[in-house]
C-alpha cells in the first residue's frame, strides 16, 4: 500500500508513518504543508493508494488540507484520501462527503492511538472503502433534519445504517451488532427497500443509503 502523509507537526507525521510502515505500507512522500502534497501526488510516478492528511495546516492553519483533499479526489479519483481533524468539524465532513464517499474518511487525531484500528482505516480508504469517525456521524445526525422516510426503518436497521455510515463492512456489522451475516443482509435489504432503493438504481445503493442517512442529498 503507498501512503503519502501531510501534517505539518513532524513527530506526528513521523509517528503515524512508523505505523504504517510497520504494517507494510510504503510512505512515499512525507511533506508539511498541502501545496507539497498537491505536488507530490501529481509528480510521482505511481500514484499514492491513499493520502493522510491534517485538516489544518499552513500557512493559515484554517482548511488548508481539507481544500487539498478535495482536490485530489477531483483531479485523482482513484486516490483515497483520509482526512484527520483535532476536533469534530462538520462542514469538513459534508464537504468530502458530498459528492461520493468512496476512497474517502474523516477521523480525529485520538483514534490514531488505537493502532489497529487505524491502520485498518487507512487501509479500507486505500481499498474504495468509507471510514466516518462515530463522532462526527453523531454530530453530523444531530444537524440532520428530520426525515419520514428514515423514521420508518427500526431501532435495528437505524442501528445497521448507522454503522454503514462509519463505514462498516457487513462482516464489522456483524460482530459490532453481535447479529449473523444473514441478518445483516435482511436488515440491509430492509433499509434499502424503505429508502426505495431498488436494484436498478444507476448509482451505488449501499451509497446512496449512507448519503440519505447523513442528510447530504
Amino acid at each position: 500500500m503507498r501512503v503519502m502523509l501531510a501534517d505539518d507537526s513532524v513527530l506526528l507525521r513521523e509517528g503515524i508513518g512508523r505505523l504504517l510502515a510497520d504494517s507494510g505500507a510504503t510512505i512515499t512522500a512525507s511533506v508539511g504543508d498541502a501545496e507539497a502534497l498537491l505536488r507530490a501526488v501529481g509528480d510521482a510516478e505511481a500514484p499514492p493508494e491513499v493520502c493522510v492528511v491534517d485538516v489544518r495546516m499552513p500557512p493559515t492553519f484554517l482548511d488548508e488540507g481539507l481544500r487539498a483533499a478535495l482536490v485530489i479526489r477531483e483531479r485523482w479519483p482513484r486516490v483515497g484520501v483520509l482526512v484527520l481533524s483535532q476536533y469534530v468539524e462538520e462542514r469538513y465532513a459534508s464537504e468530502l462527503l458530498r459528492d461520493r464517499i468512496d476512497g474517502v474518511g474523516y477521523l480525529l487525531k485520538d483514534r490514531v492511538a488505537d493502532v489497529a484500528d487505524f491502520i485498518d482505516a487507512v487501509e479500507r480508504v486505500a481499498a474504495g472503502g468509507t471510514v466516518i469517525d462515530p463522532d462526527v456521524v453523531q454530530q453530523l445526525l444531530a444537524r440532520t433534519p428530520r426525515n419520514d422516510t428514515l423514521d420508518t426503518l427500526t431501532p435495528r436497521e437505524r442501528e445497521v445504517l448507522t454503522a454503514m455510515a462509519q463505514g462498516q463492512s457487513n462482516a464489522g456489522i456483524a460482530a459490532t451488532l453481535v447479529i449473523g451475516h444473514a441478518a445483516v443482509e435482511k436488515h440491509i435489504g430492509n433499509i434499502f427497500g424503505k429508502l426505495g432503493l431498488h436494484h436498478d438504481a444507476a448509482d451505488h445503493r449501499r451509497v446512496l443509503a449512507v448519503l440519505r442517512y447523513l442528510g447530504a442529498t
